[in-house]
């Protein structure tokens, strides 16, 4: 039998990146104060946890301006939605199999 704890993916034991691919799954875009809201953790620790999201090809960045102030948002990619749900999946089978 296959054992649901092996499909479970390392990238999202973290609860802030759990966070925030819940936050960009529900919404096509947030912007980076949205998420540190949402979430309640420092810039520095978000930053971190979007660039391990972004170097494993799971977020998309997009960089632009509100008049002057630049302004950050996020997306989950087509990958990272096939990962978070195949992790869902995986968790669900793991509580399932408790019973």
């Amino acid at each position: 039998m296959n054992n649901p704890i092996q499909n479970l993916n390392k990238i999202f034991d973290s609860r802030i990146r759990l966070g925030i691919m819940s936050a960009l799954m529900v919404n096509s875009e947030v912007n980076f104060n949205e998420l540190k809201e949402l979430i309640q953790v420092t810039d520095g620790n978000l930053a971190s946890h979007l660039k391990t999201l972004e170097e494993n090809e799971y977020v998309k960045v997009q960089k632009g301006f509100i008049g002057r102030k630049t302004n950050t948002t996020y997306s989950v990619t087509k990958a990272g939605q096939k990962a978070f749900k195949a992790h869902l999946d995986a968790l669900e089978q793991m509580i399932k199999s408790m019973n």
